[in-house]
């Protein structure tokens, strides 16, 4: 259980309705960040950690995607592609992703998540972990996304999202970065709708944790940036 991970899933199947028109065209984690699409930035901070298989899950304006990166090799990498038909959760998108990793751990990536690319040397060495979570201590944040819950070994216990005031909550921030073995899929298998109406990539995680897998949290250093909205995409392009 001390391999490398070579190989990664990248959520890009969203249009990302809060950037307006900039995604009228083309879909949010192929917006330019610094000269370069997101979605570029996260492949090429993956490949410099040894991962050299990608999936790339795709929807909205899909041919920008696959026309942009094609099979992969000009980048030094072998890309394949899903599609997401039905936009119905997180969870759903993770099951795409089955027959592509098989018996292998992978990286998965959203696709409008940007870190300080040493953090994916970490997330490709699982060691004994079943699962590895990526955190920020970023307690205003908790209400816009996942409060990820840890004991003193720093071992994922709880996973709650977007936690409303008043109900139990952590300082850290689930920073939408993972690794996974396989035995994810049991678990993204039995999801459930949530009170949402989606399948819920979160709520596999939490049963993983709880049905006793070790799942391990990991603290990025450096820069993060959820590119969500274009006023982060603007105080992004200002560091230039």
């Amino acid at each position: 259980m001390t391999a490398r991970v070579t190989t990664a899933v990248l959520l890009a199947a969203g249009r990302g309705t809060r950037m307006k028109e900039l995604t009228n065209e083309l879909p949010k984690p192929m917006i330019e960040v610094q000269g370069k699409p997101i979605l570029l930035h996260i492949v090429e901070g993956l490949r410099a950690a040894g991962v050299t298989r990608f999936l790339i899950v795709v929807g909205w304006r899909a041919d920008v995607v696959r026309g942009f990166f094609g099979s992969g090799e000009k980048f030094g990498v072998s890309i394949e592609y899903e599609t997401q038909v039905v936009q119905d959760g997180t969870g759903r998108v993770v099951e795409l992703a089955k027959a592509f990793a098989g018996s292998d751990p992978f990286v998965l990536s959203y696709g409008d998540i940007l870190v300080d690319p040493a953090n994916y040397r970490r997330l490709v060495a699982p060691g004994s972990a079943e699962a590895l979570v990526s955190v920020k201590h970023n307690p205003g944040e908790i209400a816009k996304g996942g409060s990820v819950f840890v004991n003193e070994r720093f071992e994922m216990t709880d996973l709650r999202e977007k936690p409303k005031p008043g109900e139990p909550a952590s300082p850290w921030y689930n920073a939408g970065i993972y690794t996974f073995r396989p035995s994810i899929f049991e678990f993204t298998a039995k999801l459930e709708k949530s009170p949402r109406g989606e399948y819920e990539l979160t709520d596999a995680i939490r049963a993983l944790a709880q049905s006793g897998r070790l799942v391990q949290a990991i603290e990025l250093a450096g820069d993060w940036a959820d590119v969500r909205d274009p006023e982060v995409l603007a105080e992004l392009n200002a560091k230039r």
